[in-house]
């Protein structure tokens, strides 16, 4: 590992950053910079990259310009998961962005050893990753007008409530076709890359995988390079049960972790509806799990996990899904 660790706290304008010496973990320099672009490149040009080591924590839009430049400047750095970081830790009296600024970089140089340099996805990747962020937040606004046109639509019977339901029956009509214009513009994204179209092509030929369900796959594994097997993108999606036990006394049940992507695990809970459907194997290993007492969320889950499984297996090698013969 480099010599010199910079931890960097990411505010909306502001970079708080803490210099350590590794070995150390002395304190050489601190202080703050604007998270412009004009003053971030300046300050990495009087750094040495060939002996320094960038880490700052995962805070979404604020710190996408800073990774950008980094990745420009063919800096190393790391992007650390806050809640990896927060539970680290331990029990901490006070805070402030500076002393956070210390923390990432004395994680870094306690962790280092399981961690990899992070390395930003292609253009195509970041913009299906924007575009699907902005559907899924129209997705809930199409949700809640429709919930409230309902309740609105009871209440009229009593009051008069013509000119609300016509205006929001408006939005509702404006925001799907928001969605739709979305989604046709991640398919233009995914149709100009070679390499996205042969994946989307050969996962979205798994039955029950729609659409938005390989979009969403081939971004959250980055064109599926992040994750290495299925196992790991279970546990991330919330799909993977692990047991509870401790000693003799303790025996919960096994359920899977609160920890997980809760948008990707719906969609994929969404696929396998759709697969219990349409393959009878699918359709009967989800009877055998209700016939032996499971409960059909639980049975659904079941084969929303064997949905990634094939999902993987089909991304992994030059051949497409091939339905068996039942």
């Amino acid at each position: 590992m480099k010599n010199f660790i910079i931890g960097i706290d990411v505010s909306k304008d502001t970079l708080d950053f803490c210099i350590l010496q590794k070995d150390s973990r002395r304190k050489l320099q601190q202080g703050v910079i604007a998270n412009k672009e004009k003053e971030i490149l300046t300050w990495l040009k009087n750094l040495d990259k060939e002996n320094v080591v960038v880490a700052l924590e995962h805070t979404g839009h604020y710190g996408a310009l800073l990774s950008w430049l980094l990745e420009e400047q063919l800096f190393t750095y790391y992007l650390i998961n806050p809640l990896d970081l927060q539970r680290s830790l331990g029990l901490q009296r006070g805070k402030s962005d500076i002393v956070d600024a210390y923390r990432i970089a004395d994680y870094i140089i306690t962790n280092h050893h399981k961690l990899s340099p992070f390395k930003l996805p292609c253009e195509s990747l970041r913009k299906l990753k924007a575009l699907m962020t902005a559907r899924e937040r129209y997705v809930k606004m199409s949700v809640q007008i429709q919930n409230s046109l309902k309740a609105e639509i009871i209440l009229s019977e009593k009051v008069a409530l013509k000119q609300l339901i016509k205006l929001e029956q408006k939005q509702l009509k404006s925001i799907k076709k928001t969605i739709q214009d979305l989604e046709k513009q991640m398919m233009e994204i995914v149709k100009s890359s070679q390499d996205l179209n042969t994946t989307y092509t050969k996962i979205s030929s798994v039955i029950g995988v729609g659409t938005i369900t390989a979009i969403k796959c081939i971004i959250e594994t980055d064109n599926f390079t992040r994750f290495t097997d299925a196992r790991k993108f279970n546990c991330h999606c919330g799909l993977a049960p692990f047991p509870y036990q401790s000693g003799s006394s303790i025996k919960g049940r096994t359920k899977t972790h609160f920890l997980r992507d809760k948008t990707l695990k719906s969609i994929l809970f969404k696929a396998a509806g759709s697969a219990i459907q349409h393959d009878p194997q699918l359709k009967k290993y989800y009877e055998q799990k209700l016939e032996k007492g499971k409960h059909k969320l639980t049975a659904l889950n079941a084969v929303a996990n064997k949905i990634v499984l094939r999902i993987f297996a089909v991304a992994k090698r030059n051949e497409p899904f091939v339905k068996l013969i039942t």
